[in-house]
């Protein structure tokens, strides 16, 4: 399997150490904006070619992995697509409901594998709760999710400065929105948001807060915080009918705060390897990957709704 990353930044390198760990791949190009960067990661990876030209990496791979800026994701995904190769293109997929929509019609019309980055899906913690539900083992009453990061400049993962501005409700909102609904198996009902004063200098809101509810009357509350100087990532509790369950990082504890084993749980304890290993295998087996752009079309429509409540000029403009 050639495999293309496009993006040279903290996340396209954490793809990079994961796609190392899985057998039969071969990163044949590696496409990045800063060409000094792009050839420093390159050379670190043993990537012998290189580009700022997406189509060059395209020709060269069976399957690309977009990690670049959120604003480039539907013309790059589209043009990976038209090419007839296959996509995974980091969350968030977008910015808007439409081009959410647009790809997917774009992914039914030339039949490729095309998958959302929506990692919580494949995190072992996770898996493990989804594997009760599917059991009939646990009912989620609630989960309530704190996002929290420390984000006052522009900086990626990695602490480095980025050239794009991070989303609270479209990047960090999109894993939970998403996870609720995959957890409980059915779609928001009912959505409410707040959002706090916006950054002078990012233009963005700093801090969030969250309600949602599917038919069943499972409820999630979810708080993110770019302003937080504290512990940072997301801090899951599951609340069920039949127990409690925190989830912190690929950590998992009960209720009385005593861990859980999960590292049986899959092949892997890092959720990108596991998220990797789904979008080549779905392309090996000619199936719909789990994390398709067509599952992930109902949050993206949540998202939607949220972003009508919190910011309706920009719906209004999109």
């Amino acid at each position: 399997m050639r495999i293309c990353v496009a993006g040279q930044g903290a996340f396209g390198q954490k793809h990079l150490d994961a796609l190392k760990r899985i057998p039969g791949v071969e990163i044949t190009s590696l496409v990045g904006g800063n060409q000094d960067k792009t050839a420093e990661v390159a050379k670190k990876y043993g990537i012998a070619h290189y580009t700022g030209d997406l189509s060059e990496g395209i020709k060269r791979a069976d399957a690309v992995i977009l990690t670049t800026p959120t604003k480039m994701h539907f013309r790059q995904s589209e043009q990976v697509m038209r090419a007839g190769k296959h996509v995974l293109v980091e969350i968030p997929v977008t910015d808007s409901v439409e081009d959410a929509e647009n790809l997917v019609k774009i992914a039914q019309e030339t039949g490729v594998v095309a998958m959302g980055g929506h990692v919580r899906r494949f995190n072992p913690s996770h898996q493990y709760i989804h594997r009760k539900i599917v059991k009939g083992e646990l009912k989620i009453q609630q989960m309530d999710v704190q996002t929290y990061f420390f984000r006052r400049k522009n900086m990626n993962a990695a602490g480095q400065p980025r050239s794009w501005t991070d989303h609270l409700l479209w990047h960090h909102a999109a894993h939970t929105i998403d996870l609720f609904q995959y957890q409980t198996g059915e779609v928001i009902s009912d959505c409410y948001a707040v959002q706090g004063p916006a950054h002078p200098e990012l233009k963005i809101a700093m801090d969030m807060g969250i309600v949602a509810k599917v038919p069943s009357g499972a409820i999630l509350t979810l708080s993110l915080s770019f302003n937080n100087d504290g512990p940072l990532g997301s801090f899951f509790r599951y609340i069920g009918d039949n127990g409690t369950f925190l989830a912190r990082y690929d950590d998992l504890f009960n209720g009385k705060n005593e861990p859980i084993d999960v590292s049986k749980v899959d092949v892997s304890m890092d959720g990108i390897e596991l998220e990797d290993r789904e979008f080549i295998a779905a392309i090996k087996e000619k199936r719909e990957p789990n994390a398709s752009l067509a599952q992930l079309l109902p949050c993206m429509h949540v998202l939607g709704r949220l972003e009508q409540i919190v910011d309706p000029k920009r719906q209004a403009h999109a």
